[in-house]
């Protein structure tokens, strides 16, 4: 009994399905608004700037900034976040694809996605096509962006893919090499630890037989001031001697030198 509801069930979800495929977009209303009434928006907006030169809309987009500033300068109520992002996005357009030619034959599309629905128009410049697409919120159907999209064709994005892979990769081999790098360099750090405590040694070893020369140097020094002051008292000494011996005093005569045997 199970097994059979379930088919039954399973029934119904494909007929329901096959009767949302064949329905007619044209004739279905999107939250209160029709098919047409999106489409003329979609080819408003994505018409709006066609024959407006770059330096003027420039020009605009610094009168939209403007108003955003200064909101009480907005008497029309337009949404100058909404304007600038399109001029924005129709000045790079027409840097890469050239000025506006012409709408598409039947290349309007709607497509709703939960709380979202986006329209995809798309209009034909002189390079090659775009998507004018607008994004909505289903819930009160307000505008809340917009995209502009060039079409590239299968080639072209296989292209694109592959320039994108090679980048990748290319970024990928540098980084290894680079840490391979950093992981080379860590075996110089002990050589150069090597190096700096060898020379601590060398530069320790010098001060230390610098340190001993000097203590040789003022060991020699006190050895002559003693050998000085022995000499000194002997002259006394002996001019003492002198003087006793010949009744003069020592102030007579002058000790020269001692010759010891």
């Amino acid at each position: 009994m199970k097994k059979k509801i379930a088919f039954i069930l399973s029934i119904i979800s494909i007929i329901m399905m096959l009767g949302a495929c064949g329905t007619d977009p044209t004739t279905v209303d999107y939250n209160g608004v029709t098919y047409d009434a999106l489409y003329q928006e979609a080819v408003y907006y994505g018409t709006t700037y066609n024959g407006v030169t770059e330096d003027e809309l420039l020009t605009q987009i610094e009168a939209l900034e403007y108003l955003e500033e200064n909101p009480s300068y907005n008497t029309y109520g337009i949404d100058p976040v909404f304007f600038i992002d399109l001029t924005e996005k129709w000045i790079s357009t027409m840097d890469e694809c050239g000025d506006f030619v012409d709408l598409a034959e039947n290349g309007f599309t709607v497509t709703k996605s939960g709380k979202t629905l986006t329209t995809d128009l798309i209009l034909v410049f002189e390079n090659r096509n775009v998507i004018f697409q607008l994004v909505y919120n289903y819930h009160n159907m307000e505008l809340t962006g917009v995209t502009i999209e060039p079409v590239y064709t299968l080639g072209e994005k296989m292209a694109k893919a592959g320039m994108n892979t090679l980048i990748s990769i290319s970024i990928v081999f540098a980084v290894l090499i680079l840490i391979s790098l950093i992981i080379s360099c860590f075996k110089i750090f002990p050589y150069l630890e090597a190096k700096k405590k060898e020379k601590e040694k060398e530069t320790q070893k010098a001060t230390d037989t610098n340190q001993f020369v000097t203590q040789i140097e003022q060991r020699e020094e006190m050895l002559k001031d003693e050998e000085l002051v022995d000499d000194t008292e002997l002259v006394a000494v002996i001019a003492a001697a002198i003087a006793a011996s010949t009744g003069t005093s020592t102030s007579d005569f002058v000790v020269r030198s001692i010759k010891r045997r």
